[in-house]
């Protein structure tokens, strides 16, 4: 009897320590809404750059950025400290006011599409889609497709430590190797 009840006990803590160990790894994100984050850069003194992570709800490619990239504890603490994040879902129903435009939802095909998307995308619906913005909300560069957390986060710190004021894409990525 001794040995079931040691062998339940060694158990029940793998599956604790197992538990504690991806609840360290894994970070939760601070995603905000659009509006959310337009108020923010109006009212902060010194408001951030905003990332967009546009998405839609059957995109497999979007999850996995999700659970890998997003979550990953170094690209979390990175965006979270230079970044408003926002969740934009490439198909949403919600106007969305940008720059004294509204944007709509445009029913087309199965799915349709959300204006303010296609133009963050620059016409090119794709998913995932990452998008980075200044502090004055004009566009820095749209990144198409899914990342892993390292090559990610060279893009976010580009962007996000402005690097890109001082070095085209090639010539950061050339002396980064």
């Amino acid at each position: 009897m001794k040995t079931s009840g040691t062998k339940s006990t060694a158990f029940i803590l793998f599956l604790f320590f197992s538990l504690f160990a991806n609840t360290i790894v894994a970070q939760e994100v601070n995603w905000l809404t659009w509006n959310e984050a337009a108020e923010l850069v109006a009212s902060d003194k010194n408001p951030k750059k905003i990332f967009i992570d546009v998405y839609t709800d059957w995109c497999g490619w979007c999850k996995k950025m999700d659970k890998d990239t997003f979550q990953n504890a170094e690209v979390a603490a990175y965006m979270e400290a230079n970044f408003y994040m926002v969740k934009l879902d490439g198909e949403g129903k919600e106007p969305i006011e940008f720059k004294g435009k509204t944007f709509k939802f445009v029913p087309s095909g199965r799915n349709g599409y959300h204006e303010f998307a296609a133009a963050l995308m620059n016409g090119k619906l794709s998913y995932p889609t990452t998008v980075f913005l200044d502090e004055n909300m004009d566009m820095l560069s749209p990144v198409p497709g899914y990342q892993k957390p390292e090559p990610f986060l060279q893009i976010a710190k580009y962007f996000g430590d402005n690097i890109y004021k001082e070095k085209d894409w090639k010539t950061y990525t050339s002396e980064s190797k």
